[in-house]
């Protein structure tokens, strides 16, 4: 049952993941072409693309806990949950600086110094920033394995700060947010609760 899974996973394109992963991009944009948006758009729009960039980067931190769980193997596909990821929330500051903020940039260094939760936000989106300029082979070989491992796990500061921006902006404490940030402090519980196998390699992920 499990190689056959891998095996199946194996099969699928990374380009299906960004096809399939870019839907709620479309689905974003064909909403406020037709005014399918709330009655605030703007806020529609930031809070939709903040949300798609939170659920990207849950789903790459669950790839390890399931592999060294169940044995099924995500990880071909981490890297591309990553870059998803920064994409939305890319798209999400981008907003936020050309609609609400119009791009002025004093108002908006004045913004991120008043309000905590936009510090939160920034913060996590420097971290992802840097992993995703750093997500590719020619880092990894100029960097080396032990200094890229350690960058990369800013990814465990930055999930936390994401959801603690979604719940400060929101002025409560309501139930969603609450539920993501639960959901990943029990993948980063997991991989320490989890150790990675000692004779863990590709052969016996393929079993």
């Amino acid at each position: 049952m499990r190689a056959a899974l891998n095996g199946g996973l194996r099969r699928i394109p990374i380009r299906a993941l960004w096809a399939g992963g870019l839907i709620p991009l479309a689905l974003l944009v064909w909403d406020a072409v037709t005014g399918g948006l709330g009655i605030d758009p703007i806020r529609d729009i930031e809070h939709r693309l903040g949300r798609t960039a939170l659920y990207f980067l849950i789903a790459s931190l669950a790839v390890t806990p399931v592999l060294r769980i169940t044995g099924v193997s995500f990880m071909r596909f981490r890297r591309a949950l990553g870059l998803l990821c920064f994409t939305y929330a890319g798209l999400h500051v981008l907003a936020w600086a050309v609609m609400d903020m119009a791009l002025l940039w004093a108002a908006m260094a004045r913004d991120v110094v008043k309000r905590p939760y936009l510090i939160f936000g920034m913060g996590a989106f420097l971290m992802l920033l840097a992993l995703a300029v750093t997500s590719n082979n020619l880092s990894m070989r100029r960097m080396g394995t032990v200094a890229w491992c350690r960058l990369h796990q800013l990814v465990y500061v930055a999930a936390p700060l994401v959801t603690m921006h979604w719940i400060w902006a929101l002025k409560t404490f309501p139930l969603e947010p609450a539920l993501w940030l639960a959901a990943i402090l029990v993948l980063l519980g997991l991989r320490v609760a989890v150790p990675r196998p000692i004779r863990w390699n590709v052969a016996a992920v393929q079993k």
